[in-house]
């Protein structure tokens, strides 16, 4: 990464303009975990190019990585107008509603991800290049897990169902009984696994 960082900076000073050598070179610094130099390179290249969404994004991680929920659920439907057929800005800001407790938020986003990429919550599943994506959840990863079920369950997928659901009782989930009211799983409570699970 400090390679591509000398790379895109000397980029960045043949052509200060170039909105997509800031994103790369904020890229470059966030890889780093030098966060306030990639978040002013993200910024620099939103205001060179309004409509490039990917840089409303990447700010809106590192938002997210500060626990400053609200602001990156800003910046991430920032994108989202600019972009809105882009499953990772969905993810991210899924996962931002996740953090901030609005989890009907957090599930309604994490469906239009899956809609757009029904891959796109597979943990080896990467849109990388201009793109950051933070999939970390610090804490009530149980309850997360649930909610990836429940989406999974919405999305007809019941294998990915089970798995997320192991995962949330693994973690501590504790209202497990839920699976047999709710309605995202009625059309998998017979199948043993989801009993199981």
């Amino acid at each position: 990464y400090r390679e591509a960082q000398d790379l895109f900076y000397q980029l960045t000073q043949r052509q200060p303009n170039n909105a997509v050598y800031w994103n790369e070179l904020g890229i470059s610094f966030h890889n780093q975990a030098a966060l306030n130099a990639a978040l002013k390179c993200y910024e620099r290249s939103a205001k060179l190019d309004h409509h490039y969404a990917d840089a409303q994004n990447n700010a809106g991680t590192i938002w997210y990585e500060r626990k400053k929920y609200a602001k990156a659920i800003r910046a991430y439907k920032r994108a989202l107008k600019l972009r809105e057929d882009f499953a990772p800005f969905y993810l991210n800001l899924g996962y931002a509603y996740f953090g901030q407790k609005e989890y009907a938020d957090s599930i309604a986003s994490f469906r239009k991800a899956l809609l757009l990429d029904p891959e796109s919550l597979d943990p080896n599943h990467s849109r990388a290049g201009t793109v950051i994506q933070d999939r970390s959840v610090s804490s009530e990863r149980g309850q997360f897990y649930f909610l990836l079920a429940k989406s999974f369950a919405e999305a007809g997928n019941v294998e990915r169902c089970i798995i997320y659901l192991r995962k949330a009782r693994d973690d501590g989930y504790k209202d497990m009984q839920s699976v047999k009211t709710d309605p995202s799983f009625a059309a998998f409570r017979l199948n043993r696994e989801v009993q199981d699970a």
